[in-house]
Parts: structure tokens; sequence; C-alpha cells
């Protein structure tokens, strides 16, 4: 199922799946049942573990699921679930599914068509984060750029999604990793497949210090189809998406068409008028999406009230000063206000730590509170 060169990171730990995700595992395994297959399923049955104790053909009276389908599903001892289970304990991997309050991404449940089931490694972004995508043939220019934005991006704490391709993705988290920032990337193949595999060192070290997230089950190789499902979430994880060199009719526009039906801001570069990348990026530029040149061509639209980097450095010197609970909830706490309640769910705190930690953080200058509970890291400290 795996390919030669990959192998567990040394942060990466041994972690047996739950249960219930071995349930969700076998479900999503079935061969031929998809994604609107299996949301008919939990809306008719409620949980994975009715879903897997009705019989083939409650799953076709009752869901509508084809009988072929119904009657292929893996027992929990097969040799493919088995495959599968060891594959992703071996890398540590959670599975996040739609129907997980706490752990799905909340900006992607919001999305027309969210995935059903998520595969992650390391973790998600938390906080504000951009969405980067172009050109695999980039010129050195534009990945010079593109890595350049997303290190200074991603040192004023904003996380850079991308896919992980050739050329302007490959800048993207680079860039994001040089600035020692979060950075995800979103596979369109299983979670334990590397590719390009140019790219594996690359992929090692965003397993290491980012996340790498897949709609697909492990073993699942690239195919061309899974790129479009792949950029819908590489778009909806995030508040916008940026666009470094793209031909007419390249994959990075479909990325941009999703970010307009998600209600995301979209950015572009402009290029040259005689290159083969630009017709694509000033395209979009004549259609309204926002041009970028530098950083702060992006920070007053999604975040206007980012950090300089003046005041970076201070939010850099408070989170030094910071370990144990302080700094595991003001890693929690983003750009976006969250409730005391969610905070608590989130950190594992009691009411009592939660509420000195947070007294602590606001003397600090690092936390602001907001009218109903609510509490969010202050970007100007």
């Amino acid at each position: 199922m795996m390919p030669p060169q990959e192998a567990m990171t040394e942060s990466e730990k041994r972690r047996d799946l739950t249960p219930e995700e071995l349930s969700w595992l076998r479900l999503h395994l079935t061969p031929g049942l998809g994604r609107k297959g299996i949301i008919r399923l939990v809306e008719r049955f409620g949980s994975v573990e009715a879903i897997l104790d009705a019989s083939p053909s409650a799953w076709t009276a009752e869901a509508g699921i084809r009988p072929s389908v119904a009657a292929a599903r893996h027992p929990f001892a097969s040799d493919a679930v088995e495959q599968a289970r060891l594959c992703l304990e071996k890398f540590s991997t959670r599975i996040l599914t739609l129907w997980d309050e706490d752990r799905y991404p909340a900006r992607l449940r919001q999305i027309p068509d969210p995935p059903a089931i998520l595969y992650l490694r390391g973790q998600l972004p938390q906080g504000p984060s951009l969405a980067v995508v172009g050109a695999r043939k980039a010129s050195t220019a534009g990945r010079r750029l593109t890595a350049d934005l997303c290190s200074e991006l991603a040192s004023r704490g904003v996380a850079i999604v991308s896919g992980l391709a050739r050329g302007i993705d490959t800048a993207a988290h680079e860039g994001a990793l040089a600035a020692e920032g979060l950075t995800l990337a979103v596979l369109g193949c299983g979670i334990d497949r590397i590719y390009p595999p140019e790219n594996s060192r690359l992929f090692h070290r965003i397993a290491a210090e980012g996340g790498i997230l897949s709609e697909y089950p492990p073993g699942t190789p690239p195919a061309p189809g899974h790129f479009p499902g792949r950029n819908r979430i590489i778009s909806g994880l995030c508040q916008g998406v940026l666009i470094v060199e793209a031909a007419k009719g390249s994959g990075s526009l479909i990325t941009a068409e999703f970010a307009l039906e998600q209600g995301r801001e979209v950015f572009a570069v402009p290029g040259p008028v005689y290159s083969a990348t630009s017709g694509g990026v000033n395209r979009l530029i004549k259609d309204g999406a926002h041009v970028v040149t530098e950083v702060n061509d992006i920070l007053p639209v999604l975040w206007p009230g980012a950090p300089t980097r003046q005041q970076q450095k201070k939010q850099d010197l408070l989170v030094a000063n910071l370990s144990g609970p302080a700094l595991q909830l003001y890693q929690i706490l983003g750009a976006e206000p969250l409730h005391v309640d969610e905070l608590a769910r989130k950190s594992g705190l009691t009411p009592m730590e939660l509420s000195a930690i947070l007294l602590h953080l606001e003397l600090q200058g690092g936390v602001e509170q907001l009218p109903g509970s609510r509490y969010m890291r202050r970007l100007r400290p």
C-alpha cells in the first residue's frame, strides 16, 4: 500500500484508532460508496455503528444505496480494513467526520459540499489561514515571490494551505516552513502516498511541523479526477485564496471558482501579458480579484487588525514567556472570537483554571475579552 520512501517522522508517534474511527474506516472502504452515500446513510441510521449493524437490504431500501455496493462492505477483520488500519496507526492519523462537532474544521463544514470523512496527519490551522496555489511550471520569479509572501504571512500567524504540487504549491509550503509557521498540505491521494515523489522530503517536514490532510482512504493513488475535489477543500479551509501564475483553464482557476462559490476572497498576482502563465491570473484581476504584489495587499482585506512587524515581535516575545496550559490556550485563540465554553472544551481546562489563565494573558496584553464571554488573541499588543 505504501511507497518504499514512506517513513514515519521522529515527531510522529504511533496512535491507535478508536473503535468509532475504525468503524468509519470500514464504512469508507466500502467499494463504490461515495460521500453522498455516506451522508444518506448517516441521515437515515444516525450513527456509524447503526449503519454497520443494518443489513445490506436496509441500506438499499432506506438509504437508496445500490444493492451491489451494500453487499460489498468489508467485515472488520478483512485484509483491506486491517491493512488500512495499520497504515493509519503507524502514522498517527486521526479520522475526522462531518458529524464531529469538536474536531471537524468549522469553515470547511460551511461549504456546499463538505467532505464526509477526512484523514489528518499532524495539525489543522486553528486561526487565520490563506490558500496559495498556482502554476506547476512556475517561473523562478513566481516561486520566489510566493515563498517570500508565504514566509511573511506565516511569521504573522497566518497558516498557509496548499496542495503539495510542483511549482507554486511547493514554494508556498517552503516559505511558511522557512518562517517556522504552520502549513497544511491537502492531497489528491491517500494520506500514505507522496505525490509528486520529488516532494518526499517536503512531505515529511510538513507532516512533522504542520499537517497533511486528505479525504481519500489510505492506498488511494493520485488520479486526475481527485484534484478538483482536493481544490474545494483547500479553498474551503481558508478565508481567502491567492493565485500566483495560472494559465487560462488551469486547475488553480478551479480553486478560485470554488472560493467564489464558498464566499471566500480571491487574490491574484498580475503577470506579464505575453506569459503563458499570466492569462488566468490577469483574467481574475479583470473580474474583480484583489491585486497582490506584497503582503499588505492581503492583510487589510482579510485581517484588518493584523500586527505590524514590530507588533509581531512583541507577540513572539509573549509566546516565548508562556508554557504549559497558558501556551496551549494562547495557541487555541486566534483572530476569530471564541466563547469561553468553547475554549474550555478545546483546552480541557476547568472553569477556574481557564479564568485564571485568561486573566493572566489579558494582563500580559495577549488576549482581548469581548462582549458575551468571548475571547480572541489581541492582534495589537
